[in-house]
């Protein structure tokens, strides 16, 4: 009982860390960018607004930014440990079930055929795209007797990702305006959304981390096995339908207010089932927090190194993202599941 409780209280601590540094992370967003404010004009802004220059673009622009980094960091964080806990696939990450690539070609049709330009309309399109496309995937995972396991979820997702990719790349080809369209969606960034998409997809990503943390003790008796998730009494198609409807959520949310922003979802579980080991009890609130610390940070860099200009957080993530998960697959106890 003594190392257990060491366990836990050191587990404890470690989310206290985490969210310590997200709240760093936070104000470091807020105060950094092409005209930096100190602390004393954060906590202005924050608390006390005047209306000056610095409140202005604090309430209107980087709280807003922030904001979004941190739900679409905890989003992809959780989702990423879901997904190669419920796949069994370490190099797994949640648009392996086709979220990202449905939720693109919604968009892409939406202004192809119907010439939407409005980041509002692009929400609901990805949203809407995200959730069909994984039922499809869902639906011919789970076809034939054995009903949807790892391999028939994976091989949908894939071929399912794969059509999508094609048919984008052919109205993106035949329409220039959905082509030049596209590419400004596709990027993924933070900046220069409106506080009204957070409102939008809040409710999803609130629903999706309730549905993820519930589905957290089934997932770990299906890492036992199936059959002995069966045993002891565990509906194992039930706790896969609940998985992926987290997922769906969590990820369609994310990709539907800042667009596909890679790396987080396949580096953060990896970093946290480093800290907590394979209890997702513990590993999703980690994945979580540590996906939203890297976020903020990784716009927090964007804009540094190309200051006065920036570079949108999809950009900078895939230049650190991919060194990164270079090392964690040749540190083979890492990756391990």
């Amino acid at each position: 009982m003594g190392a257990l409780a060491r366990r836990r209280r050191r587990r404890i601590v470690g989310l206290l860390v985490l969210v310590g540094l997200a709240a760093a992370a936070g104000l470091a967003s807020i105060a950094i960018g092409s005209k930096p404010i100190g602390l004393d004009g954060v906590w202005h802004g924050l608390v006390a607004p005047t209306g000056t220059e610095n409140d202005i673009i604090i309430r209107s622009l980087r709280v807003p930014r922030t904001e979004l980094a941190v739900l679409a960091g905890i989003a992809l964080g959780v989702a990423g440990s879901l997904i190669q806990g419920h796949t069994r696939n370490p190099l797994a990450d949640p648009g392996l079930l086709g979220v990202t690539s449905g939720a693109a070609f919604a968009v892409v049709v939406g202004i192809f055929a119907f010439g939407m330009t409005s980041l509002y309309s692009y929400v609901w399109l990805a949203f809407l795209g995200a959730v069909v496309t994984t039922g499809l995937v869902f639906l011919l995972g789970s076809a034939g007797r054995g009903g949807p396991t790892p391999l028939t979820l994976a091989l949908a997702g894939a071929a399912v990702s794969a059509l999508m990719v094609g048919l984008i790349s052919a109205m993106a080809v035949i329409d220039q305006q959905s082509l030049e369209a596209f590419r400004f969606w596709r990027v993924g960034a933070v900046a220069g959304r409106d506080p009204v998409v957070i409102g939008q997809v809040l409710p999803f990503l609130a629903v999706g981390l309730v549905l993820a943390l519930a589905n957290a003790p089934g997932l770990n008796a299906l890492s036992l096995g199936e059959d002995v998730a069966r045993s002891i009494g565990q509906h194992v198609t039930r706790t896969r339908l609940l998985g992926i409807v987290a997922i769906t959520l969590l990820t369609g949310g994310a990709v539907a207010a800042c667009g596909p922003i890679g790396f987080v979802g396949l580096v953060v579980p990896h970093v946290a089932r480093f800290i907590t080991g394979p209890d997702h009890r513990w590993l999703l609130p980690y994945s979580g927090l540590i996906g939203a610390v890297l976020l903020l940070v990784a716009d927090i860099i964007g804009r540094v190194i190309a200051w006065p200009s920036e570079l949108q957080v999809g950009i900078v993530l895939a230049l650190i993202g991919a060194p990164v998960f270079v090392g964690i697959v040749r540190r083979k106890r890492m990756v391990r599941l």
